[in-house]
C-alpha cells in the first residue's frame, strides 16, 4: 500500500493550495483518512481527517479556512486551503486506516508535501 501526496508549494498570506493525496496498492477498505503537518521544531500536528462516511474534524487553528474532502472510488483524500497565512508553513503528511485484502488493519503515511507560505 502507498499514499502518494501531490499538490504542495508557494504561496503568499492570504491565498490557496489544494492537497490531494491517492492511496494504491493491496487495499480492501479505507477507514479514516486525514492531513498533518510539521514545522520545523514542531511536532506532527493533526490538521482534519475525514471518515469513509463523510464525518469530518479540523483543528481549531483550521477550521474555516481549509476543507478536507474524499473521493472513496478513488481512494482519495484532498485538502483545500484557503486563506492561508505563514503560520500554515509546514510539511503535510497524508494519513489513512486501510484494511487490506488480507484482512489487517494497518496505518499509512505519504511522503509529505511542504507547503510554504510567504507574508
Amino acid at each position: 500500500v502507498q499514499l502518494q501526496a501531490s499538490g504542495g508549494g508557494l504561496v503568499q498570506a492570504g491565498g490557496s493550495l489544494r492537497l490531494s493525496c491517492a492511496a494504491s496498492g493491496n487495499i480492501f477498505s479505507i477507514n479514516v483518512m486525514g492531513w498533518y503537518r510539521q514545522a520545523p521544531g514542531e511536532q506532527r500536528e493533526l490538521v482534519a481527517t475525514i471518515t469513509n462516511g463523510g464525518r469530518t474534524n479540523y483543528a481549531d487553528s483550521v477550521k474555516g479556512r481549509f476543507t478536507i474532502s474524499r473521493d472513496n472510488a478513488k481512494n482519495t483524500v484532498y485538502l483545500q486551503m484557503n486563506s492561508l497565512k505563514p503560520d500554515d508553513t509546514a510539511i503535510y503528511y497524508c494519513n489513512a486506516n486501510i484494511q487490506t485484502r488480507y484482512g489487517s488493519w494497518s496505518e499509512y503515511w505519504g511522503q509529505g508535501t511542504q507547503v510554504t507560505v510567504s507574508s
